[in-house]
């Protein structure tokens, strides 16, 4: 799996982050509780990730997060 034998990180609030469980990724809104709250890059619910599972997105994820967020802006009434 994508992220495995990585340390866990203490993702920032904006930041993008992998939960390395399914490899999804998603923008660190903040924590709740013992667990970092992440959100779909473009909107969406939320879900919790143990801060065990949580890693720093790479580069070009980031990258397409970033992009997808842009192109649903751009689509808002």
């Amino acid at each position: 799996m994508a992220g495995e034998g990585l340390e866990p990180c203490e993702p920032e609030p904006g930041s993008f982050a992998v939960d390395i469980r399914d490899g999804r990724v998603g923008r660190v809104m903040g924590r709740v509780g013992p667990y970092v709250q992440l959100r779909p890059p473009g909107g969406g619910a939320e879900w919790d990730c143990p801060p065990e599972s949580v890693r720093p997105a790479p580069l070009g994820e980031v990258l397409r997060a970033r992009v997808r967020e842009v192109n649903r802006e751009g689509r808002l009434p």
